[in-house]
């Protein structure tokens, strides 16, 4: 395991300075990420419910010395690491006064508001922009600013509904699934950080700041990648298939001896050497199997031979096996054999950090740089807990965070 040194190199976005009115997952996924680059983030929490509600999102969370749960819920750590919490209630005119002093000094601000919900406090793109000129503004909303769905709140599962991927999702015959963790808010918080650092690079040409704006459902639709593009090409609905791949065969899990193994087929010459390696070389000369187009057109019938056969083998010969043949294979893990693995181990995915509640695990950064690492400077806060600092650097008028 990793652990967190003390000594911090410079990071890519060292200087960074990044004012987080965001909540739950998408924006501090995004900032968390510009955190781990180096970023000076301040999260803004509300006093009156007690901060971010993935605070509450538990269990498991971090116990205190006598055991009872603190606030740092498992969920809410993993996205608010390398960010100092300062609690503010923008709902008060001192409140807005203080945000306004520190959106000053950012040089981002991010929030995810509904549409509008920040201009009654005067915190909007368009309220600040005469006072910083050269603030990058990100608002993530679930629908986005426009359209006739944008004052509609948007959350993770309602945008993997609406934007087409639990359609996708599921074994045949059951029902729309969606995706076993929030990716759809995860991703949302990927591009927000792209639009930020696309924004960055046309201040430092230009010296303008400009609003991003972007939604979780338009967001969830970019990444159906090929199976959208399948249907914009073809104008035919896919169909749910499990584990396939709409369009590569064989390419799934398939079922072993002792559990299960995952077969990824990319190619004629990868499936021959499958079959040589599963004892069916003769398939290589059946037209309905001999290249893929073939294979996906009779999808079910390869199945129905390669099931039973591939069942008779264990896991691990079959990886091994194929592996030595070139051809890509390999195992389900569950997460106790993730994150023990010598490869999540040797890629650093699983970090230990020092905070107030005690030492805590957390999933590493997989973003490597020659020159720029990622550094953990500071464990998920308690809630409030850097309040009285930062506020006596605005009363000082320090001129950073």
């Amino acid at each position: 395991m990793m652990v967190a040194s003390n000594l911090f190199p410079k990071g890519a976005l060292t200087g960074l300075k990044v004012l987080d009115l965001s909540r739950i997952l998408a924006g501090p996924t995004c900032t968390q990420l510009l955190g781990d680059l180096g970023a000076e983030v301040i999260k803004i929490e509300n006093p009156k419910s007690g901060g971010d509600d993935t605070r509450q999102w538990g269990p498991p969370y971090v116990t205190d010395a006598d055991g009872n749960p603190t606030d740092l819920s498992a969920y809410f750590m993993c996205a608010n690491r390398n960010k100092l919490s300062v609690a503010i209630d923008i709902a008060t005119e001192e409140g807005q006064a203080q945000i306004k002093a520190l959106a000053a000094q950012a040089d981002v601000l991010i929030e995810n508001f509904k549409p509008g919900g920040l201009a009654k406090y005067g915190l909007d793109y368009e309220s600040l922009k005469s006072d910083a000129p050269a603030l990058i503004y990100c608002s993530i909303s679930g629908y986005g600013q426009t359209g006739p769905n944008a004052a509609k709140p948007g959350y993770d599962l309602m945008a993997q509904g609406y934007g087409g991927i639990m359609s996708l999702t599921g074994e045949p015959e059951g029902a729309p699934m969606k995706v076993g963790v929030g990716i759809a808010d995860v991703m949302c918080g990927m591009y927000a950080c792209v639009g930020i650092l696309a924004a960055l690079n046309h201040r430092h040409e230009t010296g303008e700041g400009q609003w991003v704006e972007l939604a979780l459902v338009d967001s969830q639709i970019a990444w159906l990648i090929n199976e959208g593009v399948n249907y914009l090409t073809s104008k035919t609905l896919p169909t749910r298939r499990g584990n396939g791949h709409p369009n590569i065969m064989p390419y799934g899990v398939y079922e072993t001896a002792d559990g299960h193994v995952i077969l990824a087929v990319g190619n004629d010459s990868q499936f021959q050497r499958f079959l040589e390696f599963v004892g069916l070389t003769g398939l290589a000369q059946d037209p309905r199997f001999a290249t893929n187009p073939a294979r996906l057109e009779h999808r079910t019938a390869l199945d129905d031979i390669l099931i039973p056969v591939v069942k008779g083998f264990q896991t691990a010969d079959v990886i091994a096996g194929l592996e030595a043949r070139k051809v890509p294979a390999g195992p389900v893990q569950t997460l106790d054999q993730v994150f023990g693995s010598d490869q999540a181990q040797a890629r650093e995915m699983k970090i230990s950090m020092d905070s107030k509640a005690g030492a805590v695990e957390l999933i590493g950064n997989p973003l490597k740089f020659s020159r720029t690492p990622v550094t953990y400077r500071s464990a998920p806060p308690h809630f409030g807990q850097d309040t009285a600092q930062i506020l006596e650097r605005l009363r000082t008028k320090t001129p950073k965070f």
